[in-house]
């Protein structure tokens, strides 16, 4: 599971980018950025092949971490309920701080909250996780649903309501008013100062990830935990079984998004199809691409190797690694930074890729040769079991 966790948390980061740099162009690239030659190729390769991906993967595996963590508790005779939710409030913790003083996308604090309702969960066997898996994700349908029907009906703006729910969503899946963008741009551009208070006004707050992906993210992390006790996310299942996942969950998936992709741009980026194709149309379809990319990634493990190896230790140290990145983007892209905020087109955003990875991959082996945590896994243990934890490894063999 590490080597899954870390190619996970490198996929974020891919995916991530846009928010980071550009204003209100994460889903469509008319936004800002670029839309036409390399801009539109890239953005049509992570929609294909990243966007939503990554972050359900990270899910799944936050569920099937978070499942692995109490059966430890339980077998050490802990009590696992509080072992869990220290962990839980430890991680909305870091999350908030990370989330109103650096990144809106954090979703640390949103796994907190979605995390803790998982609990209720762990005891249902394989079958009753994944029943339950469908239903929230049709209930997540549901309510997509519903939204994409008050975009689509909203784009005549011919009353109030219309036009404000229009620009609602314009925010995220259009073209946001001139207004708007350059009171983002000369806020993100700012001050750390300035900088937080207009996200603090305009796009923080713990409970909107809720609202918008906490069916989707529970379902996946209850994917996450049938996983894990079906030995599919160990490693226990036979090569051939994988192969079969692999090929059928991505010959499904893989033509649907390619079509998805060929409408958003056959439709000329217009926001309501923005969101049908990126929100509602393809819920099930990333689902079963997370589903696909699990099994075709646990093919090409390939233990001891210096790949496998190096990416396992990225997966070891995500919580230090997803942090590590924001810090990394914020500083180049925001006024308190370097400023760069807006300036770069977005195929250029994806050179820094191969530059963030490699720095993924020096350091997080070597220091986990030496630590038994990354440095903010530490942190994140030390706090949740109100005791600071052992960190040098040679501490072990002086004991």
């Amino acid at each position: 599971m590490d080597f899954l966790r870390g190619v996970a948390v490198m996929g974020i980061l891919v995916a991530n980018l846009p928010g980071f740099a550009l204003p209100s162009a994460y889903f469509s690239p008319v936004a800002w950025g670029g839309s036409t030659g390399a801009n539109l190729s890239v953005w049509f390769a992570t929609y294909v092949l990243i966007e939503g991906k990554m972050r359900g993967l990270f899910s799944v595996l936050f569920g099937a971490s978070m499942l692995l963590v109490i059966e430890r508790a339980n077998r050490k005779g802990e009590n696992a309920a509080g072992v869990h939710y220290r962990r839980m409030a430890t991680l909305f913790v870091i999350g908030a701080v990370h989330l109103y003083l650096f990144w809106s996308g954090d979703i640390l604090n949103h796994y907190a909250i979605v995390g803790s309702v998982a609990f209720l969960f762990v005891r249902l066997p394989v079958r009753w996780l994944l029943i339950c898996a469908g239903v929230l994700l049709a209930l997540q349908l549901a309510a997509e649903n519903m939204a994409s029907q008050s975009y689509f009906e909203s784009a005549a703006r011919d009353t109030p309501a219309k036009i404000e729910t229009w620009n609602g969503f314009a925010s995220a899946f259009g073209v946001p008013p001139p207004a708007e963008v350059t009171a983002e741009l000369d806020a993100r551009r700012g001050g750390f100062v300035e900088s937080n208070v207009y996200r603090w006004k305009h796009e923080v707050s713990p409970l909107n990830g809720i609202m918008q992906l906490g069916m989707q993210t529970l379902s996946a992390m209850l994917l996450g935990m049938a996983g894990y006790r079906s030995g599919f996310l160990t490693g226990r299942w036979t090569r051939a079984r994988y192969r079969r996942w692999a090929a059928v969950s991505l010959a499904v998936s893989l033509p649907i998004y390619v079509a998805l992709a060929y409408n958003t741009v056959a439709q000329g980026f217009f926001g309501p199809w923005v969101f049908f194709d990126s929100i509602l149309a393809a819920e099930v379809p990333r689902s079963v691409m997370v589903i696909g990319y699990t099994a075709l990634l646990m093919l090409l493990m390939r233990p001891g190797t210096w790949v496998t190896t190096r990416i396992a230790a990225v997966g070891r140290a995500a919580f230090t690694n997803y942090l590590g990145t924001t810090l990394m983007m914020t500083f180049i892209f925001s006024g308190w930074g370097l400023g760069q905020f807006g300036y770069w087109s977005r195929a250029q955003l994806y050179l820094l890729v191969p530059v963030a990875w490699a720095m993924m991959l020096c350091w997080s082996k070597p220091w986990l040769d030496r630590y038994r945590y990354g440095p903010l896994e530490w942190v994140w243990r030390s706090l949740s079991r109100m005791q600071l934890q052992p960190m040098r490894k040679l501490a072990d063999a002086i004991s």
